[in-house]
């Protein structure tokens, strides 16, 4: 046995040709037994050994063209699964089939059979079972002597269907992975109870309890489009009996259409965190995008690079990417040219402030629509950089906005934040006083519309809590929250930006619109379960650690002012926030004063915010 064993470990796939030959030596005992079936184990006289011969030599042929066509010797015999089956029965029919053809064109000219119709019949059923058979019976001696189930560690897998069989058979073919599938569990009470490649299906009811009684290592979600409530639902089972959680990538990444062992990774605090998909207008967007010239500031950042990446599967005319930080420009660079090797999109290293590049940038490229997304959003940062948070935020955007008018731009969207809600920090009060300003100019004049959208938190955004959080457990803690009541709305990075080309889309000028953000997350409650995930203990294994609140900082966001209502639009997940309206020429002047400040003290600048912004309520000591 253990030489069996060091055997197939080094075998790693049997050769083609000794397939094949295994293969032919099937089809000549099966053409054999066969005949002597036929003659209930009698060779009669009159058959000659001449006759045997043209009736074996015609089945081998035939079958060994057959074979070649459906690439049967391609088959790796250990990953033999029901499309190989399947396979290996289509190339022995058509092969019978055509031998059929050769008899009836044979009698109809010498008025005899070739091969007598019964044998023809009993050598595709015994070559087929036994090209089946075989090939299953090396798979189990195979997977059960070089990598034996009573050394694998057990998975459960959460899902029946297509998904979940096709991991099954990634982690039965790899024989690196010391897994073993328990059993399957699922929603679907009609698969319940059935066994699927010899593995029992459970309830999903049934999972709490089956964990709590069995020594179950991983669980491996394998519904590519399980809602997120549900997902966290079976997450935080799992996590309860200290099972980790693995899921399966969707479709889009498998390689060449099938899924590898490898791919199956640990589910991430994002996966949980997402709502359901956002159903977009693609009619709308495809005619607010096709044969347009976009324009993209702040193009390398977190929000930019995605819009990058949703905008490409569009039909415009030419994309335009601004950015003045060179590294995430040429990452960004890079990612469009293997996506499409730069068709129409042009990189433009730049700086918003520069007003002489970007009216050059303008002149030569007579962008359509322009996504503003280029500003300074670290709330931290900025109380200590109040002029650069003007300079950026409120200059910028100004510069950006008036640069739009003068050259005939159509639509210009420019993304904000909850942050400029009821503001409580200089990065939410500078962006506040850029809304005002691109409203008020939108209803200033005739050329161009300007639409703003505002959200909250972006998941894995630069600097965003969920990479910082997961850079301290990896270095073992501890984990730093700010106030054990803090609160945060999330949203996907995807998520955002289709959300933000579907309002920019939908825009007919002058609007502020808000998305549906779900609920608001307790940040206490985010760090637990990213330690728990982590497969560790908070408290136990990675401490959390409160450090107050950071100045500016509040313990919850507010999509709405307290004045503020919203209008539904005919998207269930985009709504427009009614707010006040500013008067241009009066903001504008504003606006002027507020800029001609930059190299004034801080606290004389925040005391001008405060008198631009009435409801502009700053938290960090040094302004209150």
């Amino acid at each position: 046995m253990n030489i069996m064993r060091r055997f197939f470990q080094k075998l790693k796939i049997m050769p083609a040709w000794f397939v094949l030959l295994i293969d032919l030596l099937v089809i000549l005992f099966s053409t054999c037994f066969a005949i002597i079936l036929r003659e209930n184990f009698h060779v009669p006289v009159y058959f000659s050994m001449k006759e045997y011969a043209i009736i074996i030599f015609t089945i081998l042929v035939v079958r060994l063209i057959s074979f070649l066509i459906f690439k049967m010797p391609s088959i790796v015999v250990r990953f033999t699964n029901t499309k190989d089956v399947v396979k290996i029965f289509f190339a022995c029919f058509s092969a019978t089939v055509f031998l059929f053809f050769v008899n009836i064109l044979s009698f109809l000219i010498t008025k005899q059979f070739v091969i007598p119709t019964s044998i023809l019949i009993m050598e595709f059923f015994i070559t087929t079972f036994i090209l089946v058979f075989y090939r299953f019976a090396f798979k189990i001696f195979y997977l059960e002597t070089v990598n034996p189930t009573k050394n694998k560690k057990n998975i459960v897998i959460f899902g029946a269907g297509e998904a979940g069989l096709t991991t099954k058979r990634a982690l039965d073919r790899d024989t690196s992975s010391k897994y073993n599938v328990q059993a399957f569990f699922d929603d679907d009470e009609k698969k319940v109870g059935k066994k699927v490649e010899n593995t029992k299906v459970y309830s999903s009811k049934q999972l709490a309890d089956y964990l709590q009684k069995n020594n179950t290592s991983f669980l491996i979600i394998a519904i590519l489009n399980l809602p997120a409530k549900k997902k966290a639902e079976i997450t935080d089972i799992a996590l309860q009996y200290k099972v980790k959680v693995l899921v399966v990538p969707p479709v889009t990444r498998w390689i060449n259409g099938e899924l590898s062992f490898h791919q199956i990774k640990k589910i991430k605090i994002e996966d949980l965190l997402e709502r359901e998909p956002i159903v977009l207008d693609q009619s709308l967007i495809n005619k607010n995008l096709k044969d347009r010239v976009i324009l993209i500031t702040g193009a390398a950042g977190s929000i930019g690079s995605e819009l990058v990446r949703q905008l490409m599967k569009f039909n415009y005319r030419q994309l335009i990417l601004v950015d003045n930080a060179e590294t995430p420009m040429f990452f960004l660079y890079n990612e469009c040219y293997v996506y499409n090797k730069l068709t129409n999109i042009n990189i433009e290293i730049a700086n918003i402030l520069d007003q002489e590049k970007m009216e050059a940038i303008m002149e030569k490229y007579h962008p359509d629509l322009i996504y503003h997304a280029a500003a300074y959003k670290h709330v931290p940062m900025m109380e200590f950089n109040v002029n650069a948070a003007i300079k950026v935020n409120v200059e910028g955007t100004k510069q950006m906005a008036d640069l739009a008018v003068k050259h005939g731009v159509e639509k210009f969207v420019m993304i904000s934040t909850d942050k400029a809600v009821n503001p409580s920090t200089v990065m939410g009060v500078s962006k506040r006083i850029a809304e005002i300003y691109v409203q008020s100019l939108n209803f200033a004049q005739q050329t161009t519309k300007f639409v703003t959208t505002r959200f909250g938190n972006v998941l894995g955004s630069n600097g965003s809590v969920i990479p910082i959080f997961r850079k301290q457990i990896e270095e073992g803690g501890p984990i730093t929250v700010t106030d054990p009541n803090v609160t945060r709305y999330f949203m996907t990075i995807p998520e955002a930006c289709q959300l933000v080309i579907n309002a920019g889309a939908m825009g007919n000028g002058g609007e502020i619109y808000i998305f549906d953000m779900g609920k608001s997350v307790k940040i206490i409650d985010l760090a637990a379960k990213m330690i728990r995930l982590s497969g560790l203990e908070p408290g136990k294994d990675i401490q959390i650690q409160y450090t107050g609140l950071r100045p500016g900082e509040k313990l919850y966001e507010e999509l709405l002012a307290n004045q503020e209502n919203t209008i539904k639009t005919h998207h269930n997940k985009i709504m427009i926030a009614q707010v006040r309206t500013y008067e241009y020429g009066k903001i504008t002047q504003e606006i002027n004063n507020l800029i001609a400040m930059r190299d004034s003290e801080p606290i004389e600048v925040v005391a001008k915010l405060k008198d631009m912004v009435p409801e502009y309520e700053s938290r960090n000591p040094e302004f209150e």
